[in-house]
């Protein structure tokens, strides 16, 4: 048995002195106090005080430099730091190609007089600063085209959220084979290109030959005609063509929700409509941030639908939308920098609302 014995576990705690432990040989006997407490000169390094809630450090060794690991078991933050952008290094360089040198462009042709003497060269283009904007922001007709753009926009994507969201609970609810049919019916709304949707809808409600108006009694009452009626029709076939973008979504972050949390909520006695104010909703708060953002996007500057069914902004303009605006100023009139400067308060005006909105969503304590 080995004589040498700690000075810690020599001390014996107890509340009278312990016995003092055999001396070593060749040395002087451990001093023991009363308590069973070790004296500051023979207590090991790091080891606690008597009443100390901190565990004991642990010496650390000599002779064994700290060696900073790099790869997989370390941290790698200099050798592997570039690793990401070096995999996203083509995905950006097509969308530097594809996003950002066209609104580089568009942001430049706005600050010039850019019309068809300049475009065909006979002409060199004039630097007007702000002169465009300064233009359209004193055309009241622009004023009234925001207005319609931004009332229309928000109709279709409360529109499209209803019915997206609506379709993809009654996904939930119905067997595989009408979930199917319902599911090929969404998906071929979703793939029929815009010019071909908007030309079978105007079929659908034209006054001489159309069905609806025939099931309706309506006689020849023309759709597109009045400006309410024409925004109407135009909001129904957009409608018609976003909304399974937003039902096969949303059905898909339901199916990953536990079936248990929804049977609790039955088993409660909560409605439909409370299950899904209550439950689901907040659980797929995360993919209807992204459905409501993409269908602000889309439907703000929609502009095949607006241009094909009211034959280009409807009569006197009075169904034109910023898109259909931009474009008659461009190319109609052929003032380019004009229709630029359009496009840059567009792209401004759907940053600051994705912006305003996802802050919204974080002060609400959101993960995004």
């Amino acid at each position: 048995m080995n004589d040498r014995t700690n000075p810690v576990d020599a001390a014996v705690p107890g509340p009278e002195t312990a016995p003092a432990a055999p001396a070593p040989a060749g040395g002087p006997a451990p001093v023991v106090l009363v308590g069973g407490s070790t004296p500051l000169s023979e207590r090991a390094p790091g080891a606690r005080k008597d009443g100390d809630a901190t565990e004991p450090a642990l010496a650390p060794r000599a002779g064994r430099p700290r060696v900073r690991r790099s790869g997989a078991g370390g941290t790698g933050r200099v050798s592997g730091g570039w690793t990401p952008w070096l995999y996203l290094a083509p995905a950006l360089v097509v969308l530097g190609g594809l996003l950002v040198y066209p609104i580089y462009q568009l942001g430049l042709i706005s600050f010039f007089e850019y019309t068809q003497a300049q475009v065909s060269g006979g002409e060199p283009a004039t630097f007007e600063g702000f002169g465009n904007y300064a233009e359209l922001f004193g055309d009241p007709q622009f004023w009234e085209v925001l207005l319609a753009t931004v009332l229309f926009a928000a109709a279709c994507v409360v529109s499209t959220l209803v019915v997206g969201c609506a379709l993809a609970v009654l996904l939930t609810r119905v067997r595989a084979l009408p979930r199917l049919a319902l599911m090929l019916a969404a998906l071929g709304a979703w793939a029929t290109p815009a010019v071909t949707g908007s030309t079978v809808w105007l079929f659908l409600f034209d006054p001489d030959f159309g069905p609806v108006n025939r099931m309706l009694g309506l006689g020849d009452h023309s759709w597109t005609y009045g400006r309410i009626s024409a925004f109407l029709l135009v909001l129904l076939e957009v409608v018609w063509c976003s909304f399974p973008f937003v039902m096969v979504t949303v059905y898909a972050g339901i199916r990953a929700v536990p079936a248990e949390v929804l049977e609790a909520a039955s088993l409660d006695g909560a409605s439909q409509w409370r299950i899904w104010r209550s439950v689901l909703a907040p659980m797929l708060r995360p993919i209807l941030v992204v459905v409501t953002i993409q269908s602000v996007i889309w439907d703000f500057k929609v502009f095949t639908q607006i241009y094909v069914m009211t034959n280009g902004g409807g009569i006197a303009g009075q169904n034109l939308v910023l898109n259909v605006y931009a474009y008659q100023q461009a190319f109609a009139s052929s003032q380019y920098g004009l229709g630029s400067a359009i496009g840059v308060v567009m792209l401004l005006i759907l940053l600051a609302v994705t912006l305003v909105y996802l802050r919204l969503l974080r002060r609400q304590g959101e993960e995004l």
